[in-house]
Order: structure tokens, then C-alpha cells, then sequence
């Protein structure tokens, strides 16, 4: 797989604006990503259909984002030997514990990783690190990041009058 992609699969359309305020973190990264909508629920044979779309033409990492039962992380787990890490959605009369549980509690065999509910941002970065394994291109752009976030940090130390902080990570 020369460029891989990450293919973020919503469980509903109403999950995009959970998404869609951290997807310009791809092109910071140089990632190529894809959204589509996709039910477990109501369109089974499309998640299937679409899982092996997305093997097939390069993707190295599957996001799924998905409220209430949550069954999308699941069976796109089922369908592929490829990470596949869910964000559970804050929606319905449990505010997303539903989700976080069905996304995390899975037989053995059928892996999935989860990030916090409503954590679209972690789970974007857990892909690129994921890709970043075998990508240094990746792998620096990371490491940009890491020095943005320190920079940050001691802006605000700044205004707080306490000195900067090292610009070594560890």
C-alpha cells in the first residue's frame, strides 16, 4: 500500500458534525481520508459492500462514529483484519454510554479500538499513528503537532508570567 487511506464510516448523517471539525487534521497530516454513511442497522449489505470497496482500493484504517447500540464499530471489526477504531457518539436517553459499552465490550477476535465518547480528534490521531508504523513522512508530521502543542503550553505559561517550559517532549 503505497498511500493509504483512513476511511471514516458514519453510523448516521447526523454524526458528520462530530467529525467534521477535526478533518483538516488529515491534510495537516498529509493523510488522504474518505467519509461515507453507512448503517449496520439499516444497510448491512452496504457496510459490506463498502468495508471490502475500501480494503480493495487502499485503506489502512477504518474510524467508525456511531451512537445508541453502536453495532457499525463492530461489524466493520467482523469484516476486516484492518484497525478499526470507534467513537461513540453522545446521543440518546444514555448520552452515548451505550455506545462507548457495545464499542469496547467485543468478543474476542474481533477487535476494536475505542477512543473517549465524542473523541473524533483522538481517534483521527490514533489512525495517523497507527499509519505513521511504516510512514516517517507521517511519523514527522506527528511530531510537528507534538511541538505545536508544547508551544501552546508555554504561550500560556507565558500569560500566567511562569517560565517555558522545555521544547523537548521527554
Amino acid at each position: 500500500m503505497d498511500n493509504p487511506f483512513v476511511s471514516i464510516m458514519l453510523g448516521s448523517g447526523s454524526d458528520h458534525k462530530l467529525i467534521e471539525p477535526h478533518l483538516p487534521i488529515f491534510a495537516t497530516l498529509d493523510i488522504p481520508y474518505e467519509v461515507t454513511v453507512t448503517s449496520a442497522h439499516r444497510s448491512p449489505k452496504n457496510t459490506r459492500d463498502y468495508v471490502r470497496s475500501a480494503e480493495d482500493r487502499g485503506c489502512g484504517v477504518f474510524i467508525t462514529v456511531a451512537g445508541l447500540a453502536n453495532h457499525l464499530s463492530g461489524t466493520v471489526a467482523a469484516l476486516t483484519h484492518k484497525p478499526v477504531i470507534g467513537v461513540p457518539v453522545a446521543s440518546g436517553p444514555l448520552h452515548g454510554q451505550d455506545a462507548l459499552l457495545s464499542t469496547v465490550q467485543m468478543p474476542p477476535g474481533v477487535p476494536v479500538a475505542c477512543v473517549s465518547i465524542g473523541g473524533a480528534k483522538n481517534a483521527i490521531l490514533l489512525a495517523a499513528r497507527m499509519l505513521a508504523i511504516h510512514d516517517d513522512k507521517i511519523a514527522s508530521h506527528l511530531e510537528q503537532l507534538r511541538m505545536e502543542m508544547i508551544r501552546q503550553v508555554n504561550e500560556q505559561n507565558r500569560d500566567l508570567g511562569t517560565p517555558p517550559l522545555n521544547v523537548d517532549y521527554l
